[in-house]
């Protein structure tokens, strides 16, 4: 009976530890004090320019303009934001489940 106690108040810590550990990363990661972890990337494209016309000095000019609009970066960041939200989501309820289980078995 009392190795069930102590077993149930460990995974209650654990559990616990595991949701604040997700929150608190959460919260550097959104508050921009750390980066999110890489896992898409931009690749650096190289670009050769051929002696044009009004074609290129347009296609140029669209592609200036769209990459104010649009930063090359910006879309890679937020798929790095949303692949880290749905690792702390994970992270909050595999902590929620094993503070469960020490709640029962502290019971």
């Amino acid at each position: 009976m009392k190795t069930n106690k102590i077993f149930g108040l460990i995974l209650l810590i654990i559990g616990v530890a595991i949701i604040i550990y997700g929150l608190y990363s959460s919260f550097k990661i959104f508050t921009a004090k750390e980066t999110a972890p890489e896992i898409f990337k931009t690749q650096a494209q190289t670009i050769t320019e051929k002696p044009g016309g009004v074609e290129q000095e347009m296609g140029k000019a669209v592609g200036e303009q769209l990459q104010k609009m649009l930063p090359t970066d910006s879309v890679p960041r937020l798929l790095n934001l949303i692949s880290w939200s749905l690792w702390a989501a994970i992270l909050i309820f595999s902590g929620t489940q094993i503070a469960g289980l020490g709640i029962k078995l502290l019971k």
